[in-house]
């Protein structure tokens, strides 16, 4: 891993940008990484376009800025792509994540000539099929963290299983669901 990772989150409000960022700086922490996880957004409604950054590295981190040339971009709603420069400063050795369908001439077409890697999942899917509802965060954050190798996959998964496990002690049907979303988004990844 290079020392210093950087990846900017957009997603609409609602759809858990925010909180996989939080999510993700968590588990790098707890494998001794060094972290930040922040949201921009002012006084946002629900469906409205937010963004979130991830600074993870082996050192202490000095920057305390917004994220303006990210390694990695993750894009939770693919409605986006048409109205938010997504590329903006993402750097041609890092990779750009969509939770989409759409197919890669419409997506090369919308990404303004982008030439690094362009993976996609099919978010909206997986949450179905693991939690019966639209929860696409779950399976944005393991995509970014199959796409970053920023934290050993099993070690990240152990780590979110203990989190799901405190964050919905009181709701457990919801720990099973998440884990299987998190292990199914880390196998169905395509690189375009």
């Amino acid at each position: 891993m290079n020392d210093l990772i950087e990846i900017r989150w957009h997603g609409r409000g609602g759809q858990g940008a925010k909180t996989a960022s939080l999510l993700l700086a968590d588990a790098a922490f707890n494998t001794g990484k060094y972290i930040q996880g922040f949201p921009e957004y002012g006084p946002e409604r629900m469906g409205a376009p937010i963004t979130a950054y991830n600074r993870i590295s082996n050192s202490p981190i000095r920057i305390h800025s917004n994220i303006y040339e990210p390694d990695y971009v993750a894009v939770v709603d693919d409605t986006l792509l048409e109205s938010v420069d997504v590329t903006s400063g993402l750097k041609e050795d890092g990779a750009i994540i969509i939770n989409t369908t759409r197919d890669s001439e419409y997506l090369k077409s919308v990404l303004k000539g982008y030439k690094g890697n362009i993976y996609t999942i099919d978010a909206r899917k997986i949450s179905m099929q693991t939690l019966g509802k639209y929860f696409p965060n779950t399976p944005m954050l393991a995509a970014v963290v199959k796409v970053s190798n920023i934290i050993p996959e099993e070690e990240f998964l152990a780590d979110m299983e203990g989190s799901f496990k405190h964050k919905f002690a009181k709701k457990p049907e919801l720990i099973t669901g998440n884990v299987e979303a998190l292990k199914l988004a880390l196998n169905e990844v395509i690189k375009l």
